[in-house]
């Protein structure tokens, strides 16, 4: 071990300890008194500060330190740094969501995103290291011969990577608007602030050493409230180990509730209500008409008799929602039908594989699972943000070694994910479903202000049936110490643990694209000859412009956070990794090739989405095999290895220098082509 790792070594342990002492201070301070409210500023503030520190201190005007770090982060903290960036929001804040819905369904994820570094490991980390340069446009620009491939490259890139950024901000509003007590918006752009502090002054310099410190953070905030649940409902504190019995409890649990009478009564009322949206749907254009003139008439009544001003108020909101075209009608009320149709299903059983009525439902469920799987396997070998960390090593061995510690690192939270559901499913079906809806805890309030919890009295017993609670997926680990009645510190300490995952990612991904405009656009294509300041200058600005505009559309929250995510690990796939392997270990395939398979991957997968995705006006009706928009890039990929081989053979091969800058990444010792500098 070289001294500079000995020093980062006892730094980061210092700074461990000392967060450590910070969050038993404010355990302490909660105990004398301290409010919810300071305990939630102090975490946001504390946090932000360390990390805009350590940009600061790692600011830099050298362009290999901004770029690759100067390529000398020893493999154990690259492997944290890879950790973090990885783990974005989507990993902490919806990932055990997903699994308390899917239960077995959402061990997709898990697998998918683990066996992706399995891919990366095999068949590309250590062949991009060997091949050095800065950016995956690079590879592109170089294998492929010209500026054609990297512009191709790089606007995947940009694409990929801002679907996933805009995922990741909008976890930041999300979790400062309810820990800071501050407009989601405000709260976004405070979020924004910390993250452009520590990629704007040092590149990825900064943003390496300001990961390892979030990943020490995110991973003690996701184990610590876990723990305490596991101790607390089976007296194990390894929930890795305890949830089993849990699980085996929950499933007995889960038989007695989902056949309770009054539960099954108001799944058929949510039926009732499908329907009746249904024959509102078959009746437009009357049935508009019929809605209007009802409230209007409603609203009449109100203002000429004795109703409330709260009253009249609700009635003239309800006539100003009223939609203004059969079209927008048609659209909203099929909408409504579809929600109120999946509350009139029982929830799934936890841990039963592939639910379905019959043998065929059955089957579409297996092909689904494995199919997202595989396009999260590819995807993640495939992410130019995660590729870009193994630039950053200082050798090739290393970058085999940083895989390693990758998925160790990673594997501490996924593996406690599963556990994470299902302690917080056992707590809500014990303890808060039949409770008394006027005495519910003050946190279903609070997570209602942002829209993640519903609660529908339909049935009008004053009772929660389960069926008249709504949750959404990114609230289960952000509220589950509140639901565990736990202390207060433990849910800012996991608000802190979930601001590092989306910070940390949005850091690498905002990083990708400015470094890809500044070096891939103007420096390779517009301006080769500018100078060093001048391409810090630019990538700068545009790592600017881009945040800004990312915090833009995330102020417009868009669909969930998890489903953003996979689309983009769809995006990845399907672009880049049939050109990424096949460039690597197919020496025939050539510039045109590999054009026409990015090109065409990328719009399949585009295409799908938009055709069967309801955001985009789609419908599951028009999906190939019933295979989810969320997986759609499963025909991109497919599509683009059959482009690249097809078009690659029907026109001529690469060059003799590309064919030995093959060679040269393939195996071990041979000397870089005259043509090629590998740093």
């Amino acid at each position: 071990m070289s001294q500079f790792e000995r020093r980062l070594g006892r730094n980061y342990v210092l700074y461990t300890g000392g967060f450590i002492s910070f969050v038993i201070l404010l355990a302490i301070g909660e105990e004398f008194g301290l409010s919810q409210q300071v305990i939630g500023h102090l975490f946001l503030f504390a946090t932000i500060a360390i990390y805009a520190s350590i940009g600061v201190l790692a600011r830099t005007a050298d362009v290999s330190e901004y770029y690759v770090a100067g390529r000398r982060v020893p493999a154990v903290f690259n492997g944290m740094a890879t950790a973090a960036d990885w783990m974005s929001a989507a990993s902490f804040i919806g990932l055990a969501g997903t699994l308390y819905y899917g239960g077995f369904e959402g061990l997709a994820f898990v697998s998918g995103w683990t066996g992706g570094y399995v891919l990366v490991a095999l068949l590309l980390a250590p062949y991009l290291r060997k091949f050095g340069q800065y950016t995956v446009p690079d590879f592109f620009g170089a294998r492929y011969e010209g500026n054609f491939a990297r512009m191709v490259a790089l606007g995947a890139t940009i694409l990929t990577s801002f679907v996933y950024v805009v995922a990741q901000i909008y976890g930041v509003g999300l979790i400062t608007s309810r820990f800071v007590g501050v407009e989601f918006e405000i709260g976004l752009f405070v979020g924004l602030a910390g993250i452009l502090v520590c990629s704007f002054l040092g590149g990825m310099r900064a943003v390496t050493w300001t990961q390892v410190a979030q990943y020490v953070i995110l991973i003690i905030a996701y184990l610590v409230p876990v723990v305490i649940l596991s101790q607390k409902i089976t007296n194990v504190p390894v929930p890795q180990a305890s949830y089993g019995i849990v699980l085996q409890n929950l499933g007995k649990k889960e038989l007695e509730l989902f056949s309770e009478p009054r539960e099954v009564a108001v799944r058929n009322q949510f039926y009732y209500r499908a329907e009746a949206y249904a024959g509102k749907i078959r009746d437009l254009p009357g049935s508009l008409e019929a809605e209007r003139r009802s409230l209007t008439d409603r609203l009449n009544q109100l203002r000429l008799g004795d109703g409330s001003a709260r009253d009249v108020a609700l009635a003239e909101r309800a006539l100003r929602e009223v939609p203004h075209t059969v079209e927008a009608a048609r659209e909203l009320w099929e909408h409504k039908r579809q929600q109120n149709l999946a509350r009139s299903q029982p929830p799934l059983p936890h841990a039963e594989a592939y639910p379905g009525d019959t043998q065929a439902e059955s089957d579409q469920e297996r092909l689904n699972f494995l199919a997202l799987t595989f396009v999260l396997m590819l995807g993640t070998a495939a992410l130019p943000h995660l590729l870009a960390r193994y630039y950053t090593t200082p050798g090739v061995a290393a970058a085999r070694r940083s895989v390693f510690w990758s998925l160790f690192f990673i594997l501490l939270l996924y593996l406690t994910a599963p556990a994470y559901a299902v302690f917080a499913k056992w707590e809500i079906y014990t303890h808060l479903v039949g409770s008394d809806i006027a005495t519910l805890p003050a946190w279903v309030a609070y997570w209602g202000k942002v829209g993640l919890v519903d609660i529908e009295d339909l049935n009008g017993d004053g009772i929660l049936q389960l069926a008249e609670l709504s949750l959404n997926t990114d609230v289960i680990v952000l509220a589950t110490p509140e639901i565990a009645g736990l202390p207060y510190v433990v849910s800012g300490l996991v608000a802190a643990g979930g601001l590092a995952a989306a910070l940390s990612t949005a850091d690498g991904l905002l990083l990708t694209i400015s470094n890809a405009l500044s070096h891939d656009l103007y420096y390779k294509v517009i301006n080769p000859f500018a100078s060093t300041q001048r391409r810090l200058v630019i990538a700068k600005s545009q790592l600017l412009v881009v945040a800004v505009v990312a915090a833009w559309v995330a102020s417009l929250r868009p669909d969930n956070i998890l489903f953003m995510v996979g689309l983009a690990f769809s995006i990845a796939a399907s672009a880049f990794f049939p050109a990424l392997v096949l460039g690597i270990f197919w020496k025939r395939a050539n510039r045109w090739g590999a054009i026409a398979g990015m090109l065409s991957g990328l719009l399949i997968t585009i295409f799908y989405v938009v055709r069967t995705h309801a955001f985009f006006g789609g419908s599951l009706d028009h999906a190939w095999f019933g295979i989810n928009p969320i997986s759609s890039g499963i025909f991109g990929v497919a599509v683009g290895f059959v482009a690249i081989i097809v078009v690659s053979l029907l026109t001529p091969p690469p060059s003799q220098e590309v064919q030995e800058l093959v060679e040269f990444i393939r195996h071990p010792g041979l000397p870089p082509p005259s043509s090629h500098g590998t740093d």
